[in-house]
């Protein structure tokens, strides 16, 4: 079985499910496009593969601030899709790319069917809310330097290497001013971690930026691989069936 580009839908297929095949559709996503705002229904279902999505909180003074980042290892719009619910944040597409969509109420007929399908999002569900709230505990202790790195490597996770990002886009996912981010982003590239030129973002030294940053990063990689052992275990995946899975250089892997 050649593995999916998208973690989950990988997941899915590994597990014999085939109730979404019929209705997902692969599409493009144009960076800044919004697939989702604050308050408002979810429609579609996003299974990203090389795009990436961010789920940005916004503040009364105007400012915001990103909680979290989905990409080819998860989905947006699940959960709230199997009981109808809005989305509770603004989402917009971060890195442009493909992924594949279906329409919630699609998705949520076929969760009726195939229970196994509704335990693996709600699995998701519980990966992304600890990296919400490993964020919130990073932003709070931890200092800038670290915090950088670690959504860089987050980024290198979903997107490779090499991706297109604005200072802007940094500066939302830190919670931070541009000019904050300008002045560390300057003192990477001198140390040789990274090259920027232009909105183009290079991970030059990946080891060197595992031993900048803070542990949150390895603290997230080992929730993904632990939550997603145990739902591989529950629904009886077949060690034949479950393949590893890898995405370029960064990406997440789980053998049974």
């Amino acid at each position: 079985m050649k593995p999916h580009p998208n973690f989950l839908l990988h997941a899915i297929e590994a597990a014999g499910i085939k109730e979404l095949q019929p209705h997902l559709t692969v599409k493009d996503l144009h960076q800044g496009e919004a697939v989702a705002d604050t308050g408002e229904l979810v429609k579609s279902v996003y299974f990203p593969h090389s795009a990436v999505l961010s789920c940005v909180v916004g503040l009364a003074d105007g400012g915001a601030v990103a909680g979290g980042l989905i990409g080819r290892d998860g989905a947006f719009g699940a959960v709230q899709a199997l009981d109808s619910m809005v989305s509770l944040n603004r989402v917009f597409v971060m890195v442009p790319g493909r992924a594949s969509a279906i329409e919630a109420h699609h998705l949520a007929r076929a969760a009726e069917k195939a229970p196994a399908l509704r335990r693996i999002m709600l699995t998701y569900e519980q990966y992304f809310l600890s990296q919400v709230q490993q964020t919130a505990a990073c932003n709070a202790l931890h200092e800038i330097p670290m915090r950088t790195s670690r959504w860089l490597l987050r980024m290198e996770q979903l997107a490779g290497a090499t991706f297109p990002l604005t200072q802007e886009a940094l500066a939302l996912m830190m919670g931070v001013r541009r000019t904050t981010v300008s002045e560390v982003a300057a003192r990477m590239q001198e140390q040789g971690l990274i090259s920027y030129h232009r909105g183009r973002m290079k991970l030059v030294d990946v080891e060197g930026m595992r031993k900048l940053a803070c542990e949150c990063h390895h603290v997230l990689e080992n929730h993904h691989d632990l939550i997603f052992r145990q739902l591989m275990s529950e629904i009886d995946v077949s060690p034949s069936r479950l393949v590893s899975w890898k995405a370029g250089t960064g990406g997440s892997e789980i053998e049974h």
